[in-house]
Formats: C-alpha cells, structure tokens, sequence
C-alpha cells in the first residue's frame, strides 16, 4: 500500500521558493505560538515575503489555479452574478465565465465551502481560483465601488416576492438566493457593527432581528411573518442541525469568513408558542481580544493581575453578572499565562474561544461529562493552571478545592454582585471554611460599562443629580468635567462605542483568612479588605469617569447594589 502523500506547510513551500529561510520560519512560529494567526500572515507582517509569494505558495499547497485580478477585467454581467453584500460577507471576487461555469477568487483555499452557496445564488457551476488579500481587498473596491449597497428593504421586498406560492415548502425557500442573500446582510451588518448575539424571535404577529451592540439590544425592521421559518432553516442548514425539528431545543455552531477574519456564531433554538426561536453567539477575536492589556486594568491592576496568575496554587475567583465579561479576563489571563513550561487545562460550558497550546474540554451534562467528572480526570493529566468555568455545585467547588490543596493554581467563576459574597457563596455551596481559608487567593469583581465614543465626545459640567447619585460634592469632583458623547454615525447615535471592564480586586490576607474562617459577615469582608486597600467598583468607575471613558449613567446602573 502506497501511503499517502503528507501536504506541504506553506512554510516550506516558501522556503522551497526561496523567499523566506529556515530562522524566518522559526521567528515566525514563535509569534504564532504566542499569538495566533496564520504564519503566512505573519511573515507577511514581518516583511519577510509579500502578499503575493504568499497567495503563490497557497495555489500550490492547495493545487488550485493562481489569478491575477489587477491584469483581469470582468464584463458587469459576470459581476452582476454575486451581489456586492454577498461579495464582501465571503471575501470572494467572481472574475469570468467559460463554458457556463462561474470562476470566482477567493483568498482562502480552505474556504471553499462557500462554492456550495454560491451554486444556489447563481444557478451557475462554480470554480475557485486564488488570490492574495491585497488582491481581493483591491478588487473588491474596483468591481464593487459603482455599486450601491444592497439595503434591508429591497432584500425584503426580493424574498417578498420570491415567497409567493412557496411559502408550503419552506426547505425550497430557505435555499432560494433571495433568503440566503438577506440572512447574508444580516449578518453581516450585525458582525460589522461589532454585535454579540443576533436574535430571530417570533412572535404572534410579528418576527423580530435584534442584535445586541454593547449590552444594548437594536431592532432590524422586521421581515414578513412567514420568513421567520425560511429564514430559521436556513440557519439550521448552515449549523448542520435537523431542519425538521422543530419541537426541542438544539445547538450548533457556523464558521463565516468576514472581512478576511474568522468569525464562530454559536447557534441555540428554542421552542415557543409561536414557533423556533434563535439566537447566534457571535465570537469574534477582533471585538474581544484576549490580552490583559486591552480589559480597562489600571497600571497597579495589571500588576496585580499577573502576581495572581503567577502563584503556584491556590484559588482565583472572577465574579459578576452573566455578560459581564468573566470569561474575557479569565482567557485573557490565560493567554499571558501560557507558554512552553505550563501545562494549562480548562473544563468550559461551551468552549467560546480556541487557545492555542491550551487544552480545552467541553461540558456536556447529557452524557455526564459534568465540571466535576472533567475536574477528577483533569487533575490525573498534571496540570498547572486548571480552568473551570464556573463553579455550580458542591462536588465541583470540593473538588476545586482539592486541587488548589495539591499544588494546582485554579480559576473560575461565580455569580456574585461583589467581592466579599463570594466567600460566602462558596461557604453555601458546601465548602469548609478552614479549607476556603487555606486555599482562596484572591476574589475579582467586574463589570462591563459602556464607553464614550471617541468619535463625538464632548465635555460638560456634571449635574447635581449626577453628583448625588455618584455620592460626590462639587468638592470632591475637583473641577472635573464629565464626558459624553453626542451620538454621530459611528456609534449609531448612541454616544457610546465599545465596552470596558471597571474591576474590585480582594486578595486574601491574614486577617481576612482568619475572617473566613471566624465566619466574618460579608460586610465585615468588606470593611477589612477596604483597610487592605480595595478599591470598590463604584470607586473604579468614578476613576473611569475622571477619566473620561464613561458616564456617570453607565457607572451608577452598573454598580447598583455592588
């Protein structure tokens, strides 16, 4: 038996060439084991080679035909047969046609999954051949430029169309090119303007798209009624889930390839009185960046950060709301954690983001692979850093505990409005309090605010009402303006763009383990870790405010009752 020939890495492929040598490759590697990426990429922005000996060495990994669209020049026809939104949302460029079958570029060789949608859009056989980013970014700009964007209201008013006399078979529509075209810009609106979840929700009379920008939910105009069906299949066929079920719950998942990144949606239907409702996760690494140096940290919480995920054992608890960013800075502390030395495992209800040199075991509580079941076989693999993400019960808490007792560093997640609850939540839960005592290192509170857009904002005078509820006097404000923004089209007219965390850090002392262990009250906790030096989050959102990154409205709903 012949074995199979092993695939060349473009790496060598590029060496092959001549275009890089073997100390590129090696520096290149090392950047990609501490940050991720495709190493064509990187020796890109290395400078070590172009974009173009990339595209080439692409073409003869995946044996497919190299183009050169700056020397190519498309009849309108050919455009015409991808629209600009659907262009855009795959990155693809459709460059000729020969013998009734459609060429497109695409940048990505693994990326040919979209030839299937593409065969339903255009009713054309369609072919690959491969270009370089650059190409495609600069085609896109030429072929597209002219053209105005597709809107909502004329896709609606496409499907509108198509879905006369089709709505009894709702597989045919969902595959139809006017469905697949607006699910397209729906999601691609969502995910270009930074969204977390995309919501499809039916109703009696109605079917609503919602996607969530910042913790804030914006409606879509809504689509006819009868598309929620359409629209949800074709979801469905996208996640790989059973379109035909309809009474139970499932989950999946989509890989889309948008403006040259990867985006992961996570897709979760649900049975209501009005038919399925779903709603898609987005995971996107160029919104949420794991690295502690973009979470908000202030300079002594960066410091202190770092000296926690350095500690040989012990237990480190982040605590707060769901959606407030716990998971973030758990993976980002992760990620300036990890290298060649540790051995860092995680056990997560699901896995949101692949970290690369980092073992990750997905939950799953239907065939008993439960936080506890996964903590007893994880300890058997000699971690150093132990991830759990989040403690639910007592066996998982006692068994956190056990590690943190045999030299394991543990972190994870509670659901307490503060800092001082979390001993407390933890002594409910079933943990000894001699043995939280001996073990718990530190306890991080946080919240998400919403941030002042950069683009509009202005300064003005704080009002007294704005004082009374921060529970400041003129005096104490120090002259300060507040910042706010006027709301311009970055933001939507919101004011606001982007999120930051605002964090409370209590880290175990002496008095305070013996507090534990006395059974001190939470407010007890609180006052002793206030002479420590906490610095609650009410107090780390008026630094933000002072320093212009938020408001007094986003700290003060925030903090209520933390």
């Amino acid at each position: 038996m012949v074995a199979e020939k092993r695939r060349k890495l473009i790496g060598e492929i590029l060496k092959e060439r001549r275009k890089v040598s073997q100390g590129q490759i090696q520096e290149a590697l090392a950047l990609q084991r501490e940050k991720g990426g495709q190493i064509g990429r990187i020796l890109v922005e290395m400078g070590a080679v172009t974009d173009a000996d990339v595209a080439e060495a692409l073409a003869v990994q995946a044996g497919l035909e190299l183009v050169d669209l700056a020397s190519v020049t498309p009849s309108p026809e050919v455009v015409a047969r991808v629209d600009a939104q659907t262009a855009q949302a795959y990155r693809i460029v459709p460059f000729k046609e020969e013998g009734g079958e459609l060429w497109i570029a695409l940048a990505d060789p693994m990326n040919t999954a979209v030839l299937d949608d593409l065969r339903f859009l255009t009713g054309r056989t369609v072919r690959a051949a491969l270009a370089g980013d650059a190409a495609i970014d600069a085609a896109l700009k030429r072929f597209y430029a002219q053209k105005p964007e597709e809107g909502l209201d004329s896709l609606l008013d496409e499907v509108e169309r198509q879905a006369k006399g089709s709505i009894d078979d709702p597989d045919a529509l969902a595959r139809s090119a006017p469905v697949v075209r607006l699910l397209n810009y729906i999601l691609l609106t969502a995910i270009r303007d930074r969204s977390s979840d995309i919501h499809f929700e039916p109703f009696d009379d109605e079917f609503k798209v919602r996607y969530r920008v910042d913790g804030t939910l914006f409606e879509l105009r809504s689509p006819p009624k009868h598309l929620a069906i359409a629209l949800i299949s074709r979801i469905k066929v996208l996640a790989n889930l059973d379109i035909a079920e309809t009474r139970l719950p499932q989950d999946g998942r989509i890989e889309l390839m948008v403006g040259g990144r990867n985006v992961d949606l996570r897709v979760s239907t649900l049975p209501t009185m009005f038919g399925e409702s779903c709603v898609l996760r987005v995971l996107d690494r160029s919104v949420v960046s794991l690295d502690l140096r973009n979470l908000g940290l202030r300079p002594e919480e960066m410091a202190l950060m770092k000296d926690l995920i350095d500690r040989p054992h012990g237990i480190v608890l982040v605590t707060g709301p769901t959606g407030s960013g716990k998971t973030t800075t758990l993976y980002s502390a992760l990620n300036a954690a990890n290298n060649d030395e540790i051995k860092i495992v995680t056990t997560e209800d699901p896995v949101e983001y692949d970290l690369d040199g980092i073992i990750q075991v997905q939950v799953n509580d239907e065939i008993d692979v439960t936080y506890s079941a996964c903590l007893r076989s994880i300890l058997r693999h000699d971690p150093d850093i132990i991830l759990v993400g989040e403690i639910r019960d007592r066996e998982t808490a006692q068994i956190a505990v056990e590690a943190a007792l045999t030299g394991h560093l543990v972190l994870s997640t509670l659901h307490t409005n503060d800092a001082p609850s979390a001993v407390s939540r933890m002594v409910d839960v079933g943990v000894e309090a001699y043995l939280l005592s001996a073990t718990l290192e530190a306890i991080v509170a946080q919240r998400l605010v919403r941030k002042v857009c950069d683009k509009c904002r202005t300064w003005r005078e704080p009002t007294d009402e704005e004082l009374y509820e921060l529970n400041l006097d003129r005096s104490a404000a120090g002259g300060r303006k507040f910042a706010v923004g006027k709301g311009c089209d970055s933001c939507h007219g919101t004011g606001y763009r982007g999120r930051m965390a605002i964090y409370e850090f209590m880290v175990m002392n002496e008095a305070l383990r013996r507090g534990v262990v006395d059974g001190w009250s939470t407010t007890r906790l609180r006052e002793e870790s206030q002479k420590a030096g906490l610095r609650s989050l009410r107090d780390s959102g008026l630094l933000a405010i002072f320093d212009g990154l938020t408001t007094p409205e986003e700290v003060v709903r925030e903090t209520l009752g933390a």
